[in-house]
């Protein structure tokens, strides 16, 4: 490791900027982590502003391009040892041939992709010159084929129809260029669409040298830079061209029909598919991914302009790609990986949001469905046995019964919960599948025929068809709840249920509609990305909020040794004075008689003398702090009931808090449901003026800048960004915990307590029982709290944007003055913490932010 960190010392990163101090400590640590390989793991903590993803783009691109080098070296060096018995000359004749031949096919491919660019170049130029002449632009679009209005297309398919090859079984191999696949690549994934489309941006600001070493280019010294390959993956749903299926809508409904299209019986054979007909097209699908750096959209249109499936021909260019984008579910699922042709082995792992991660493996995992969906698909399959019911043969018709009996089963049981007392609970899976003989059917030859069969597309589309021919009117996209898609992914989970996941019912609605609904939730991500951890070359999770760290190991890779895992929390791109952070856990300090603590805990939070303190505490903010304040709450009922007490007026209190507040700047309320884009954009424009929209219904004559009220955990507390003026100061309230009562919670606290035990009892040094059962349980106590902490960083991290950003940070309660908590806050928060803050009062901490914005106020 010490050699490592020598050799890279004084390396180029080929940033396009001039890095700070941290953005090279962070290249430096990505880099480190990637050149050890053999399973090693980077959790890295970089804070939004700092330039996270640039930073990963730089390291692991110089990485990248430097293990090409070296591998090519030792091509050269494996072929020089063959010749060893050889003269010298003839060797060093030989190995000039072996360098040219490397140097020539590197060359030859570049200038293909360098034409490809001129080309795209100019036919943009093109573009932007018809738009400027207020010209007409028709591009080829693919013609919507009249929908076949026969019955017959409904009627499920015999055995060995479903049988036939498609695209993934055959032809991938043929028209993919398989010349390039062994040679590393990244894997870059991330939450959201956007957080994609936004890296790609990034993606194309740096540039890298050549991947051939320096010495085989002596006498090609005109060469240029060498671009980026970069490959972007996602679902049909998004990169779907025929008009047919991609307005079904649904994801599982344009799944199957894709699917159906490419039987070689159908009659409507998608004509976008890649075969052996389009393989010229295909080729030049490819060769422009590569040569074009897209994201999504861009690949989309290619798909469009080349008459060629863009979901599948992206994985023709995967061999020649150096970076593949994708989204969460498509690395996580190991189905996905093997679906899209994504091999981890010797390959790099990045996961950036990844504070994400562990809820983004449940997320992937859940599944869900309702006592209404049962009902709804029970009539669904009614209808189509009406219609089919003589046509089905041999499997068809016992496959389609089981499917019915499997429905009213669950229905049973979910008829008789809705007597149950508790709104919610733990369902135990053996009283689930006990009803019509559910636990007689072999769930998973059930769940291989539906998707097979294509079942739930043909009975919910015959369903739509019916529905449209009784209206009149054109067939509708889909059903707009696609129920049996439902119910087939709530049998997969009941198919894979272990001690890592449970089954819960939560009852919804009101009491005469009440509906019943049960869930799936994996308890563990741990063998989920232990697949994932154990193949790569290397991981990297990274995220502006990380800590706390301990989640990651304790949850993730339990049983990685700790020499295979880097840690790194960077501190922050401001300078230390445009930082301030107070603890505020009473109004008055320590040394007073009459203290109240604020401590917002569920026992005490609804102390009206608390949030009446509260109320006088945050009007105080305001009065010092300019332009915008987001307060951020526990959770949404929490907020309701304080902005109802702030309301109150008493003979002693003739002007409520609330009215104060409106007196000192715009006041807007998160409100649970609504659209959180409407609320920043009258934030905003409070702030920032320029528009009557600005100004709230009642709006207040003397406001000074604007005051947000919103939820941790809610709209605003992730992705949003509340940079310069829309955020001098952020205000957490309280520690926002989980509900521990819940059936969810309850059961991943037991999970860890018994896991943990186990774990700690059955390893080749066990510990004593009773301390056993202490580190369980403190275990436990800690994802518990770090889940919280996780949380509030979130939040936190809003304010301080870029460089120049400065921002005040005040965390009300008095259990962050703890050390516990305090140690669980991101490295760059504690370095700004005020020293005994907790012990000072309103009063101090008023001359801190008089004097903070004050000084700032000045500087600008």
């Amino acid at each position: 490791m010490e050699e490592i960190i020598e050799r890279t010392r004084n390396m180029d990163f080929h940033h396009p900027f001039t890095p700070y101090d941290v953005q090279q400590q962070f290249m430096h640590t990505v880099y480190n982590v990637l050149e050890q390989g053999n399973g090693q793991v980077g959790i890295l903590e970089s804070p939004t502003g700092t330039g996270k993803s640039l930073s990963l783009i730089c390291a692991a691109l110089t990485w990248l391009r430097n293990h090409k080098k070296h591998a090519y070296e030792i091509s050269v060096d494996t072929a020089a040892s063959s010749f060893k018995n050889e003269p010298d000359w003839v060797v060093e004749q030989l190995l000039k041939r072996k360098r040219a031949e490397i140097v020539d096919l590197w060359e030859e491919r570049e200038s293909n992709l360098r034409k490809i660019r001129a080309k795209e170049a100019m036919m943009e130029e093109r573009e932007n010159k018809r738009r400027r002449h207020g010209e007409r632009n028709f591009g080829r679009e693919a013609k919507d084929d009249d929908e076949d209005d026969e019955e017959e297309q409904w009627l499920l398919d015999e055995q060995d129809d479903r049988d036939a090859p498609r695209f993934s079984d055959v032809d991938k191999e043929e028209i993919g260029d398989r010349n390039e696949g062994d040679q590393a690549k990244i894997y870059y994934t991330s939450r959201t669409h956007s957080q994609l489309t936004q890296f790609v941006s990034e993606l194309r600001r740096p540039a890298f040298p050549p991947s051939v070493p320096d010495e085989f280019l002596k006498s090609h010294e005109d060469h240029e830079a060498e671009a980026v390959k970069h490959v972007p993956l996602s679902s049909r749903q998004r990169l779907c061209i025929n008009p047919s299926v991609a307005r079904l809508g649904s994801l599982s409904a344009i799944n199957d029909r894709c699917s159906e299209l490419q039987q070689p019986k159908s009659k409507d054979r998608c004509q976008f598919v890649p075969n052996a007909n389009n393989l010229g097209p295909t080729h030049q699908f490819r060769d422009n991914v590569l040569a074009t750096l897209p994201d999504i959209e861009d690949l989309h249109s290619l798909g469009k302009t080349f008459q060629v499936c863009p979901y599948y021909a992206s994985r023709t260019a995967i061999p020649g790609a150096e970076v593949i984008t994708l989204p969460y579910p498509l690395l996580l699922q190991k189905s996905a990986r093997d679906a899209l042709g994504i091999k981890l082995e010797g390959n790099i792992v990045i996961i950036d949001e990844a504070h994400n991660i562990m809820d983004a493996i449940a997320n992937v995992y859940a599944s869900e469905i309702c006592l209404g969906d049962l009902i709804r698909a029970r009539l669904l399959l009614e209808v189509y046995v009406k219609r089919f019911g003589k046509k089905l043969k041999g499997e068809n018709r016992v496959m389609v019964g089981q499917v019915a009996r499997v429905i009213d089963g669950l229905r049973t049981w979910m008829e008789n919960a809705l007597n149950i007392k508790a709104d919610q609970g733990i369902v135990d899976p053996n009283a689930l599948l006990k009803h019509k003989g559910i636990d007689q059917i072999n769930l998973f030859k059930l769940i291989d025929y539906i998707q097979g069969s294509k079942l739930a597309y043909k009975i919910e589309g015959y369903a739509a068809h019916i529905e449209s021919q009784g209206d009149a009117k054109p067939a509708r996209p889909f059903s707009s709840t696609p129920v049996l898609h439902t119910l087939l992914s709530f049998l997969v989970s009941l198919s894979n249920l272990s001690s890592e996941g449970r089954i819960f019912y939560h009852k919804v609605g009101e009491k005469d509609h009440q509906d019943i609904k049960l869930s799936y939730l994996l308890l563990s991500p741990t063998h989920v990305f232990s697949s994932i951890a154990l193949k790569a070359r290397a991981v990297i999770l990274a995220g502006g909020t990380m800590s706390p760290f301990e989640d990651y190991t304790a949850h993730l890779f339990p049983n990685l040794a700790s020499i295979k895992i880097t840690t790194l929390s960077c501190g922050h791109v401001i300078p230390a004075a445009n930082l301030c952070v107070w603890t505020l856990s009473s109004r008055l300090p320590k040394s007073a008689v009459n203290r109240v603590e604020f401590e917002f805990s569920y026992q005490k939070r609804s102390n009206k003398t608390i949030i009446h303190e509260l109320g006088l505490a945050i009007l105080n903010i305001c009065t010092v702090v300019p332009d915008g304040v987001v307060v951020f709450f526990p959770s949404y009922g929490y907020l309701e009931e304080v902005v109802g007490i702030w309301n109150e007026t008493d003979s002693t209190q003739p002007t409520s808090i609330w009215d104060k507040l409106q007196n000192k700047k715009a006041v807007f309320s998160e409100v649970k449901g609504s659209s959180s884009d409407d609320l920043l954009e009258q934030y905003s424009k409070a702030i920032l003026g320029d528009d009557a929209l600005a100004v709230p219904t009642n709006p207040p004559t003397r406001a000074r800048g604007a005051l947000l009220l919103s939820v941790v955990g809610g709209k605003m507390s992730e992705g949003i960004n509340f940079s310069d003026r829309l955020g001098r100061c952020v205000v957490i309230v309280g520690l926002p915990y989980p509900n521990i009562n819940s059936p969810d919670w309850k059961a991943r606290i037991e999970y860890i307590e018994s896991t943990t035990l186990k774990r700690l009892t059955e390893c080749e040094t066990p510990r004593p029982h009773n301390e056993a059962i202490a580190a369980a349980k403190q275990a436990a106590r800690d994802f518990y709290e770090n889940a919280c902490m996780r949380a509030v960083n979130q939040s936190i991290g809003r304010a301080i944007r870029h460089r120049n950003d400065y921002a005040a940070i005040v965390l009300v309660d008095r259990r962050f003055g703890t050390e516990r908590i305090r140690g669980k806050l991101p490295g760059w928060i504690q370095g700004g913490l005020i020293k005994d803050s907790e012990n000072g009062g309103l009063g101090q901490m008023m001359s801190k932010l008089s004097g903070f914005f004050r000084d700032k106020q000045q500087g600008s």
